[in-house]
């Protein structure tokens, strides 16, 4: 598939979910383009991912299996607490298998202190809003954050060991990655945002997109 036509296609079905995953009266439609966003980034990457090792593609593949899952299991929140649960262990195996891709290329002479010490002073923040409203999913939750911290980190450290457009390109993902999550995490245990889809999926979509991208451009084809 190519790239340009693959973003535009991207694009669009990132703005239909934008558009019927924020009125109730398309949310029928909802349940298919909210999991078409990470089916697109599926088949985009196999079909663009052939010069990479067997092992990188299988792994990248679970992170995004993993995502669909978790996808699908959110959708369902409204009927058990359970699917949320459910969800959030699908995205941390999804991180994981993210962890897994970036730390097959870490550059090890890099001083990671700095980045580390600005990430937990974001995570501490983000812990101190929603801590009240977290109740019987403190723990799972600060699983959760270690483990996202984690991926952000392993993404940081690929730099000057891949190409440089592919490790911008997966930097900023992870960002997003954080940064999506950290708006779903305010929006369920602080205060509901107004139009909480529009950028809980924004930057999700964008995340998985750099993500998927900067995987696919960090070795040479």
């Amino acid at each position: 598939m190519k790239t340009k036509f693959f973003l535009i296609l991207f694009a669009v079905i990132t703005i239909l979910e934008l558009f019927f995953g924020s009125f109730e009266d398309y949310t029928y439609l909802h349940y298919f383009t909210k999991p078409a966003i990470v089916i697109s980034l599926l088949v985009f990457f196999l079909s663009n991912s052939k010069h990479l090792t067997s092992s990188l593609k299988l792994i990248t593949i679970l992170a995004l299996l993993f995502s669909l899952s978790g996808d699908v299991l959110l959708m369902f929140v409204t009927s058990s607490e359970t699917f949320f649960i459910a969800g959030l262990v699908s995205f941390l195996l999804a991180h994981i298998m993210y962890i897994l891709v970036f730390l097959r290329n870490r550059n090890t002479k890099m001083n990671n202190f700095p980045f580390i010490a600005l990430l937990l002073v974001y995570a501490t923040g983000l812990f101190w809003l929603i801590k009240d409203g977290l109740g019987d999913l403190l723990i799972p939750v600060l699983v959760y954050m270690a483990v996202i911290l984690t991926m952000a980190t392993t993404a940081f450290l690929r730099k000057e060991m891949v190409l440089h457009v592919g490790y911008v390109y997966v930097f900023v993902g992870a960002i997003f990655f954080m940064l999506s999550d950290s708006l779903l995490a305010i929006n369920k245990f602080h205060y509901t945002l107004p139009f909480s889809n529009l950028s809980i999926m924004s930057t999700y979509a964008l995340a998985q997109l750099f993500i998927v991208l900067g995987i696919i451009k960090s070795y040479k084809n």
